[in-house]
């Protein structure tokens, strides 16, 4: 008698069961009245798929009131947090409904953060989880 035996796990498959064991939690929050979102997602998920990590994975959530902003400790859109942690240390500033206001590594401003700190913050994650 012939019996079939189960499809192979494919390289796809293994893939993603090692990436669900290193693969941070990453957040992006936003305000819709802050212009500048749609670019920090692009940059975010371009950086993780650069890593090997799945830009799928991005957990995209509005915050649409200030309770809400007080609750999340929300300083601005766009915030992009790995792990929980901010990936710009926003200091002493307010929770708001505002959009936010980045300083990149060659001094200017920008309404999203420099593409390199996206990278070593996710980097900073995937080294973290890697090793207990």
């Amino acid at each position: 008698m012939f019996v079939p035996r189960p499809p192979a796990l494919g390289p796809r498959v293994r893939l993603s069961s090692l990436s669900s064991m290193t693969q941070p939690r990453v957040e992006l929050l936003f305000w819709d009245g802050c212009p500048s979102h749609p670019q920090a997602l692009e940059e975010l998920r371009a950086a993780m798929a650069e890593l090997g990590l799945d830009p799928d994975q991005v957990l995209v959530r509005e915050v649409d009131t200030e309770q809400r902003a007080d609750r999340e400790r929300f300083v601005g859109s766009p915030t992009i947090r790995i792990d929980g942690a901010d990936i710009q240390d926003p200091g002493d500033e307010p929770s708001a409904l505002t959009c936010r206001v980045y300083h990149r590594r060659d001094g200017r401003v920008s309404p999203v953060p420099d593409p390199a700190d996206v990278r070593d913050a996710l980097r900073n994650a995937m080294t973290t989880r890697s090793h207990p």
